[in-house]
């Protein structure tokens, strides 16, 4: 059941997404070859709780860690360990918190010093197809109006779309109704509704769409061991439009980026 938010909710969660939004900016500024996923986690455990707010992941589901760290072939749900990243890495950091009883939920894909160039494009073509999906979310549209926007765009530039993971409804619970595919056939599923609230996460391969689990029972890798990239905002339809609930803007202005890709769907 599909579970609208009032104006007065939304704005609670948009102050969960800015914890993880504000978090992925701080550990911008700390990814880069040498330092260990780790270190990383613990460097945002200290950080969402210094906001005044609970790390959103750890023990969820019995879940050891605060961050999910995705290293290069690793889609998502990649657990933090001991081995430092390389230069050339990509890495996706995969964030939740909690504060005034809501989630947020989001991540970013990093690159780790010097990354190739096809591994460049497919995180730009992942985070464009981020954006071609959020445009979707808006009333008179269903769940596979995204997911087709988000396929379309990787697959007519040659990439390839996991299937068994999905983006997903947030608010109280971390996953709420609906599920939200990366894939789909427009004007069908659910119907979008006033007040809803998600998170749309593209996951998105250079090879094929194939992944398995390894045996920590977590980390999902693509089956032919090439890389995968992973973006994801929480949203809300607001007045019938999507609108951002996180943000890229910590992370730009920590790597120095200049953008507007969020402009048209900002809070007015």
């Amino acid at each position: 059941m599909i579970i609208p938010k009032n104006k007065e909710e939304i704005a609670l969660m948009r102050e969960s997404a800015l914890v993880v939004s504000k978090t992925l900016g701080m550990l911008a500024k700390e990814i880069k070859p040498g330092v260990t996923t780790n270190q990383l986690d613990k460097l945002a455990e200290d950080f969402i709780r210094a906001q005044g707010a609970i790390p959103g992941f750890l023990g969820l589901y019995d879940c050891p860690s605060t961050l999910l760290t995705s290293v290069n072939e690793a889609v998502v749900h990649g657990l933090p360990t001991a081995t430092p990243l390389e230069d050339g890495d990509i890495v996706s950091v995969d964030c939740g918190a909690i504060k005034n009883g809501f989630y947020g939920d989001h991540a970013y894909t990093f690159e780790v010093g010097n990354v190739a160039p096809e591994t460049k494009k497919l995180l730009d073509i992942t985070k464009e197809s981020l954006y071609l999906g959020i445009r979707e979310f808006k009333l008179g549209n269903r769940v596979g109006d995204v997911g087709f926007a988000i396929q379309k765009h990787a697959e007519d530039n040659g990439y390839t779309v996991v299937r068994e993971l999905v983006g997903h409804g947030l608010g109280k619970k971390m996953h709420e109704d609906p599920e939200m595919p990366n894939y789909g056939r427009r004007g069908r599923g659910k119907k979008f509704v006033e007040g809803m609230t998600v998170a749309i996460e593209p996951m998105i391969n250079l090879g094929t769409r194939r992944i398995k689990q390894l045996k920590d029972g977590w980390t999902i890798v693509t089956a032919d061991g090439k890389p995968s990239a992973h973006f994801e905002h929480d949203v809300a339809l607001v007045d019938g439009k999507p609108q951002l609930l996180s943000t890229f803007d910590y992370v730009y202005e920590a790597l120095g980026i200049t953008s507007n890709e969020e402009d048209e769907f900002r809070k007015k």
